[in-house]
């Protein structure tokens, strides 16, 4: 899927936009008693083209987000020449896990076994794809995501896949929901759930623009925004079915 274009921001713009977001971070990481060097920005990149990235990338950006899989390979070949760390944050379709598996290095949205297994036997090379398991936390129909009680299943059905190395668990809100709550419950299923994971179980991919602050607080270790750090996507690029608080 190709997305449509987007508006992009200037150079200076991006600077200080960066600097904001890094601010905030740093605030609220201290809040909560954490270090801010515990947190990852995630640049969410998704309908901005390469140029734009780079310009990221010049600013202090090291991590991005994509959502559409051929818009992205494009983006990542066209940059490759950069030390970028590449994350899928989009819904998965079975007969996209193969460019997903060869071009980035973590996937945030696994929700089913038959997607994990396809990712790990498509994987190539020394280097496992780092896996998130992407937990429908408010039970939201529109929402994807394994339902909280499927999760500990799943986890065990993912741990076992030879290219993947597990990491922990990501979630995009109801827009509706109390994010301060649903992140909380979020951090405590990762609890529940340590004793049955292996290796590093280090990752809570949560917060966007509009909450990433709250998250944090909440014990995020990976953030996913895109509007504070590019500035407000053009109504086309936002598309028909994104909710405002799905907006990173």
């Amino acid at each position: 899927m190709s997305a449509p274009a987007s508006m992009n921001p200037t150079a200076d713009a991006l600077n200080a936009n960066l600097r904001a977001v890094e601010s905030t971070i740093a605030e609220a990481a201290r809040a909560a008693g954490r270090a801010p060097a515990d947190i990852t920005l995630i640049a969410v990149s998704k309908t901005h083209p390469a140029e734009t990235v780079r310009a990221a990338y010049a600013a202090g950006c090291r991590h991005f987000g994509e959502n559409y899989v051929d818009e992205a390979v494009q983006k990542i070949g066209a940059l490759r020449d950069l030390h970028a760390t590449w994350h899928y944050i989009g819904s998965i379709q079975t007969n996209k896990t193969r460019p997903i598996a060869e071009h980035f290095d973590w996937v945030h949205t696994v929700d089913r076994a038959r997607v994990a297994e396809r990712l790990s036997a498509q994987r190539s090379g020394d280097r496992a794809l780092d896996i998130c398991l992407q937990v429908n936390i408010d039970r939201d129909p529109r929402k994807s995501g394994v339902d909280p009680d499927a999760a500990a299943t799943l986890l065990t059905t993912v741990r076992a896949l030879p290219n993947l190395r597990l990491r922990g668990l990501m979630a995009i809100l109801d827009p509706t929901a109390e994010p301060l709550a649903s992140y909380r419950r979020l951090r405590d299923l990762f609890e529940h759930l340590r004793p049955l994971a292996p290796g590093p179980w280090d990752t809570l991919s949560m917060g966007m623009s509009d909450d990433f602050p709250v998250a944090i607080a909440a014990g995020a270790t990976h953030i996913r925004v895109g509007t504070a750090v590019f500035g407000a996507r053009s109504r086309a690029a936002i598309g028909p079915n994104e909710a405002a608080r799905n907006l990173e």
